[in-house]
């Protein structure tokens, strides 16, 4: 198995971002997302993005030198404007200014518009959470998803995020596309020329389809749980989309397919509570919650009970101390970066 070195990985990825105009401070917080998104496993999210993102930065699409701001605020809110930066220097900064108003009123929210792609919505919470909030964080996105009977798509993926902390240091952390499946796993089957599971996507018709090709373009996502999951991504929309200012759903850019010179708009809102400061000894509570449900009796064979970020901690675990198995379309995404930049691809990646 050809295994690709962490430390190797990320000071590749600083330099490419460095070599697009992108400071120092930026570009470690870019690859701090990205980088820990795919030590979690979560390969659709993580560093295969940074190609995309290296072509909007040389584009002008994102501003390399861009920062965050904010431009009004309350007690207990604040409205920042991305500046087309990198959103994941935006989401850091708004998830951190949410929290910072929390430590005073327990509750705050940052709301966010003129940005882009995010990445994993469940870092930002995770985040959160190691500091000792509850953390929720959603964002909308180009419209992909649609409904049995539509004939096109309504909304983005629009995914939703949510953490806690616990005594145990083993936050919760639940992050899921409100679609059915995140766009990133119909891209990666159409890739390898696979049909997609029944119930995935509809044409424009609004018919039954399996060629994950006709995505996004001729076919939609369907979302997850019929009617309740629609109802979740209008929620989600609502939140980052109307109520941030941004751009709302066929108004959204492609950070992908968009001509690199236009910036796509995109809204994120965030959400932190801080825990302690409305019930004391939350933390030793939440981590009796997991230890419980950690232990409950599964059936002959199965595996024993999780709680979100299980799985994701264990993975991390292992990829620090025995390096990164990416995809093969992760590996290829970071050696066109390399070609498009000049750069040397990272050993496993050739």
């Amino acid at each position: 198995m050809n295994r690709v070195q962490v430390d190797e990985l990320e000071g590749f990825c600083l330099a490419a971002l460095e070599k697009c105009g992108v400071g120092k401070d930026d570009a470690a917080k870019t690859v701090q997302v990205l980088l820990t998104t795919d030590l979690w496993g979560v390969h659709t999210h993580g560093i295969k993005a940074l190609r995309g993102y290296a072509k909007r930065l040389r584009g002008g699409g994102l501003n390399p030198q861009g920062k965050p701001k904010v431009v009004a605020e309350g007690l207990s809110w604040a409205r920042v404007d991305g500046g087309s930066s990198l959103a994941m220097v935006t989401g850091l900064f708004a998830m951190e200014k949410a929290m910072e108003k929390a430590r005073q009123t327990g509750v705050a929210v940052a709301t966010v518009f003129n940005s882009c792609h995010f990445g994993a919505a469940g870092y930002y919470t995770h985040w959160a959470a190691r500091h000792g909030f509850l953390g929720m964080a959603v964002a909308n996105d180009v419209p992909s998803v649609g409904m049995p009977g539509a004939c096109g798509p309504l909304l983005g993926t629009n995914p939703f995020a949510f953490s806690a902390p616990a005594a145990d240091g083993k936050p919760m952390n639940l992050d899921f596309a409100t679609s059915v499946v995140a766009g990133g796993k119909v891209y990666r089957l159409s890739r390898e020329g696979k049909p997609t599971p029944e119930g995935w996507l509809v044409d424009l018709q609004g018919q039954p389809t399996r060629d994950p090709s006709l995505y996004p373009d001729r076919a939609s996502i369907l979302p997850m749980a019929g009617h309740k999951g629609y109802g979740l991504c209008l929620l989600v929309e609502t939140l980052s989309g109307v109520l941030t200012g941004a751009r709302m759903r066929e108004k959204v850019g492609s950070w992908m397919k968009d001509p690199p010179e236009q910036p796509t708009g995109h809204g994120h809102f965030f959400l932190a509570i801080h825990a302690e400061t409305i019930c004391p000894d939350f933390g030793k509570r939440a981590a009796e919650l997991s230890a419980g449900l950690r232990s409950f009796p599964v059936a002959s064979g199965a595996s024993p009970m999780l709680i979100p970020g299980d799985l994701e901690r264990a993975n991390e675990t292992r990829a620090r101390a025995e390096g990164l198995d990416l995809p093969l379309d992760v590996k290829e995404s970071l050696a066109g970066l390399a070609e498009d930049l000049g750069l040397k691809a990272p050993r496993g990646c050739l």
